[in-house]
């Protein structure tokens, strides 16, 4: 449903889950629980949160009591960050046309409903938190 890759939409998916149950880092989830809650493999969750644990998004600890929690609020945490951990913000998008008709010369017919769409996907991600999670 989101108008980003598979990998991204499954770090919103391991997020939203993390913000659901967020309690300033009191509760700590392993991999395990978040791969079993949001029906996911455990080995791609491990990875995502070991990616946004670098990102700072999240923290985490190893060991008995170990696991990951938000690093901050998750009314600090926008889609965006998230996403851009996933995706390549250095490609635009085709040209239905096909590659190198919008530029040269006259655009092409959907040209700026497309850059419209572009500007609003990304407003979306930028304003939109983890706090829509929130129980």
């Amino acid at each position: 449903m989101l108008r980003c890759g598979k990998t991204a939409q499954h770090a919103i998916s391991v997020m939203s889950f993390l913000a659901e149950r967020y309690d300033r880092g009191e509760t700590r989830l392993s991999s395990h629980d978040v791969a079993e809650k949001r029906n996911l493999p455990q080995p791609l969750v491990a990875k995502l949160l070991t990616t946004m644990s670098l990102a700072g998004l999240v923290n985490g600890t190893r060991g008995p009591g170990g696991g990951y929690w938000l690093a901050k609020a998750p009314g600090r945490i926008s889609l965006a960050h998230i996403v851009e951990n996933f995706e390549r913000d250095d490609i635009e998008m085709m040209c239905p046309f096909g590659p190198g008709w919008c530029g040269k010369g006259d655009p092409c017919p959907l040209h700026d409903d497309i850059v419209a769409f572009e500007k609003e996907w990304s407003g979306y991600l930028d304003k939109t938190t983890l706090a829509v999670f929130v129980k």
